[in-house]
């Protein structure tokens, strides 16, 4: 089944997006999920930022990841171009350190739903990404449970040395 696995898209309005984005990139090749990252603007690239939304299902992608800081509209003109799910990750900096690029983000009309993170939040698009893939991938299910299992397991180790330092004073 791996030859059907759906694709995550991950797209930046700016190559300045990469240092965060490409957290998003390592969360997914951990999980064993394909993907493609690009550099495409909602406003200085129009034309192939359309076009890519309009294909993504066609060409095999899940799920769009979109970072965009400021004015960020690119989460919103992809959803405008797809019906496959987009996750906005809003990016922190400019005038406002990112609250308007949140706001952008998460404020899209009825129709044309971007599932919104927190600023900067590209592991955690993944994780979503992943989760919405897993809906129909039980092997990607898996993986994400025990990643949980973990990260928990790691949260008791932490609180066992903490009780145990605590009990000591």
């Amino acid at each position: 089944m791996m030859e059907n696995k759906k694709k995550v898209a991950v797209i930046m309005g700016s190559d300045s997006d990469w240092p965060v984005v490409k957290g998003a990139c390592t969360v997914l090749k951990d999980l064993g999920i394909p993907f493609e990252a690009r550099v495409l603007s909602a406003h200085r690239t129009p034309a192939p930022a359309a076009e890519f939304a309009k294909a993504a299902r066609a060409n095999g992608f899940g799920v769009i990841l979109c970072a965009a800081g400021m004015a960020a509209h690119l989460a919103g003109a992809f959803a405008a171009n797809t019906t496959l799910p987009v996750v906005g990750i809003p990016m922190k900096g400019g005038a406002v350190d990112g609250l308007d690029a949140l706001l952008a983000t998460v404020q899209m009309p009825s129709g044309y739903p971007v599932a919104t993170v927190a600023l900067n939040g590209a592991k955690n698009a993944a994780y979503l990404a992943a989760a919405i893939l897993a809906v129909a991938d039980d092997e990607l299910a898996a993986k994400l449970d025990a990643f949980r299992a973990d990260t928990a397991a790691a949260i008791a180790k932490k609180d066992a040395a903490i009780s145990a330092e605590a009990a000591a004073l």
